[in-house]
């Protein structure tokens, strides 16, 4: 399969549908359920790096923490409560997808959108006052099942609403808006991290209350989108708001084919089982291996815990949340690259270059832990605790522009419209489920692994390049209506797919 710049788009389209503000605007306000996703991803590892923080909810290793040489620099925060306050947000966001799935599909994405929010807000209140560790659990609980509901919704909502020709680029304002949530959230951590009298950890779960409001805010001000209104049997309305989003009056061609994706969809009593039928079955798999393979660059770990990490590198508290902020900007500026790039150089372009960076960055960082921080010192040299910055900084804008967005936009456009819902709901499921077992596990295997934790996930970023490059098609440009018959009905992985699978498939 070719790679490089892409064909553009068929010009009569180019001709018709127009990129209207009420698509920008409605696109900007519904990725804002990304600007929570990344704050909640960002927030967690500055929280569990605070000293107030520590001594109120994790005494045991407040006071590990406190006495130098007592444990290595890879095992201080290796505690299975502190890292079930970062990983239960992902177990409950888990079982809240299945729930997500029928709302977004019965009731509408805007729905959905609403519901995350409420539960946004309630796990902030909860978090922020939080007097035990129970409450603050709960909290984290909460604010799952606003992640189940928002990441089931948004990414097809994006996918729904954008014309084909950009539909890349304004969907992956969703991972925009995540890596803007985690900037925010780190220097939030900075700055309450200073803050005398304790609290500072409060102001930054707090915090967290501004994109639930914002996201609130936008599903009551949004259009829902045609494919949902027509597929709930609103024909007339679908086809206004068509109109409106397109900014033509000629929508009958795109009408026609929503009409007859929602007729097919109609058919479908159970959409999950469906799913696992031999003509779904190559969406499925590529959609799960994508979630797998994403949670299993080690960026997650990174992210989640990037002031834990580099404070057990032996960098101080201040350069800690400093070189994490850092990293966050990078975030944001690599994911404005992938913005423009994505609908130009195509999905699988990106997804092998990123892979291949990801992987010479996990190969310079553990060699130069391997060599110069072995477990008896708390310090790197100046000179090699810059170059493990600088490389960090380079893996993340790697997977910013590759893996980050693309996984998630991916899923979000093959599924066809009978099985788009389900097929969302599987792919957070098991995002979920990979962030769990990351965020539960990581410091548990930087404490036994040491530096060649970073050696565990090159490996893995091997394995998913390889993939790549012999099952993940090309979608760029396709209508997202026409996926099955351009892209699907002609992809290899279909003729391999045999009927052994689907037993595989149903049992898992």
């Amino acid at each position: 399969m070719a790679i490089g710049v892409l064909p553009s788009p068929d010009a009569t389209e180019l001709e018709e549908a127009k990129t209207t503000r009420l698509v920008v605007w409605s696109c900007l306000l519904a990725s804002t359920g990304g600007l929570m996703f990344g704050y909640d991803l960002g927030i967690s590892g500055g929280v569990t790096s605070m000293e107030s923080f520590l001594k109120e909810f994790f005494p045991v290793v407040y006071k590990r923490t406190q006495q130098p040489g007592r444990e290595t620099n890879y095992c201080k925060y290796n505690n299975q409560r502190l890292q079930l306050f970062t990983s239960s947000l992902y177990v409950a966001a888990l079982v809240a997808t299945f729930f997500a799935s029928y709302t977004t599909k019965k009731h509408g994405r805007r729905f959905s959108m609403r519901i995350a929010g409420i539960f946004y807000l309630g796990g902030v209140v909860l978090n922020a006052a939080a007097l035990n560790l129970p409450m603050l659990i709960f909290g984290r609980i909460a604010l799952g099942c606003g992640l189940g509901f928002s990441n089931q919704s948004v990414p097809l909502y994006l996918s729904e609403l954008a014309p084909t020709r950009i539909r890349g680029a304004l969907n992956l304002l969703f991972q925009l808006m995540v890596t803007f949530g985690i900037l925010f959230a780190n220097l939030v951590n900075y700055w309450t991290s200073k803050m005398e009298g304790g609290w500072g950890w409060r102001l930054s779960l707090g915090l967290a209350g501004i994109p639930a409001l914002l996201l609130t805010a936008g599903s009551l001000i949004v259009f829902e989108t045609p494919n949902s209104l027509i597929e709930r049997g609103k024909l007339e309305e679908g086809k206004l708001v068509l109109k409106k989003i397109r900014g033509i009056s000629n929508v009958e061609p795109e009408f026609r084919e929503l009409v007859d994706a929602s007729r097919v969809a109609g058919e479908i009593e159970n959409p999950f089982s469906h799913l696992v039928k031999k003509k779904n079955r190559p969406q499925l798999v590529i959609a799960v291996a994508l979630q797998f393979f994403q949670q299993f660059t080690g960026m997650n770990a990174i992210m989640f815990y990037a002031p834990v990490l580099l404070q057990s590198l032996g960098f101080g508290d201040d350069a800690s949340l400093y070189s994490a902020a850092i990293t966050g900007g990078v975030n944001v500026l690599s994911t404005i690259i992938s913005i423009y790039a994505v609908d130009k150089f195509g999905r699988r372009f990106l997804l092998l270059l990123g892979g291949i960076l990801m992987l010479l960055a996990q190969i310079v960082i553990t060699a130069i832990l391997g060599a110069k921080l072995p477990d008896n010192t708390n310090n790197l040299d100046k000179l090699y605790s810059v170059v493990v910055v600088v490389t960090i900084c380079i893996f993340v804008a790697a997977f910013a522009c590759s893996w980050g967005p693309l996984g998630w936009l991916i899923p979000s456009e093959t599924f066809p419209l009978e099985t788009r819902s389900a097929g969302q709901s599987v792919t957070v499921c098991m995002n979920m489920l990979f962030t769990f077992i990351i965020a539960q596990s990581f410091l548990s295997m930087l404490c036994a692994f040491k530096y060649l934790i970073f050696m565990f996930f090159a490996v893995w970023l091997v394995v998913m390049t390889v993939f790549t490059w012999f099952f993940v098609p090309e979608t760029t440009n396709v209508h997202i209506e026409k996926m099955k018959e351009s892209v699907w009905n002609k992809q290899w992985l279909c003729m391999i797919c045999h009927e052994e699978m689907q037993d595989l498939l149903t049992m898992v």
